[in-house]
C-alpha cells in the first residue's frame, strides 16, 4: 500500500507541494498524496485531523504530514492527530532568523497571495501569458519585439507547454513559430523572426517520440509516421546549425527542465512570481 501523505495549508499550499515533492522523491517507493489548501478554520481543521486518524486507524501507519500554517489554534488541531507532521517552512525559518537576527512576522497568504507589494508583477504575468497565447503556434508574427524568447521547432515537440510555463511560472513574454511539412523543401526562417535572431531558441526530439506524440492526434496518418517525423526533425537541426540557433533535445525532459536549460543557455534571469 502506498504510503499517504498530506500537504496542509492556511494559503493554497503550493509551496508545500513543491517542497514535499522534492523530500519524496529521494524515497523509492510509492506515496498517495492529498492537497488541503485554505485550512483557516477551526471546522475545516478537525476534518483533517478526523481523516488523518481514520487512515492511521485502518492501516496503522502514521500518515506523514507536511504542514504550513500561522493559526497557533488551527497549527495545534493538525499536530494533535496521528500523523508524523513536519513543518517544512519553519525548519528553515528559525535557523535563518538566528541568522538575520531577525524575527519573522508570519502573514496569511503572503507568498501566493496578491497585495499591494506584488499586484505590478501579478499584471505583468498576466500580461505575459496573454502574449504568449497570442503568439503561439505562429498565430501572430506581430510584436516580436517584445517578446523574450521565440521558441521554433516541428509541430508537437513542446513550444507550447514550454512557452506557457514560462509566462505563468517566470512572467516571460513568449513567442513560438512552428516549422510544417510543407517548409521542409526550403527550410528558412520567416523574415520576422530573422529579426530576433537573438532571441531563438529551438527545439528538437526523438524521432520515435515525436511519432508516438503525434499519433494520439491523428493516428495512422502521414503526418505522424515515423518516415515524416524523421524527414522533419533532420531539416530543422540542420537549420539550427547553420544558423547557430541553441536548441535542446526535449526527449527526456520535463517542461521545467526544459525552461530551466533554456533560460540557463539564453542567461535569463529567473524571477519568482
Amino acid at each position: 500500500m502506498p504510503k499517504t501523505v498530506f500537504y496542509i495549508s492556511d494559503g493554497t499550499a503550493i509551496t508545500m507541494e513543491v517542497l514535499g515533492h522534492a523530500v519524496l522523491s529521494q524515497f523509492d517507493t510509492e506515496f498517495a498524496q492529498r492537497t488541503w489548501p485554505f485550512v483557516d478554520t477551526r471546522e475545516r481543521a478537525v476534518e483533517i485531523r478526523e481523516r488523518i486518524d481514520r487512515i492511521f486507524t485502518e492501516t496503522g501507519e502514521r500518515p506523514i504530514v507536511f504542514y504550513s500554517i500561522v493559526s497557533d489554534e488551527i497549527r495545534q488541531i493538525i499536530l494533535s492527530s496521528h500523523g508524523f507532521c513536519h513543518d517544512v517552512i519553519e525548519s528553515v525559518i528559525a535557523p535563518l532568523s538566528e541568522e538575520l537576527q531577525m524575527a519573522p512576522h508570519p502573514t496569511l497568504h503572503r507568498t501566493h497571495g496578491l497585495n499591494q507589494r506584488n499586484v505590478a508583477r501579478y499584471d505583468e504575468r498576466i500580461a505575459a501569458i496573454d502574449y504568449a497565447l497570442a503568439h503561439d503556434d505562429g498565430l501572430s508574427l506581430r510584436h516580436l519585439e517584445q517578446a523574450q524568447v521565440i521558441l521554433i521547432g516541428v509541430s508537437r515537440c513542446g513550444k507550447t507547454p514550454t512557452s506557457l510555463y514560462l509566462a505563468m511560472q517566470f512572467g516571460l513574454r513568449v513567442a513560438n513559430y512552428p516549422f510544417i511539412a510543407d517548409d521542409m523543401d526550403r527550410l528558412a526562417l520567416p523574415p520576422a523572426l530573422r529579426e530576433q535572431r537573438g532571441k531563438l531558441f529551438g527545439l528538437t526530439i526523438n524521432a520515435e517520440r515525436l511519432s508516438n506524440i503525434r499519433n494520439e492526434r491523428r493516428n495512422a496518418s502521414t503526418y505522424a509516421s515515423l518516415r515524416q517525423c524523421r524527414l522533419e526533425l533532420s531539416e530543422v537541426e540542420a537549420l539550427y546549425r547553420r544558423l547557430r540557433i541553441p536548441y535542446l533535445d526535449t526527449t527526456n525532459y520535463s517542461v521545467e527542465e526544459i525552461a530551466t536549460r533554456l533560460m540557463d543557455t539564453l542567461g535569463i534571469d529567473r524571477r519568482i512570481f
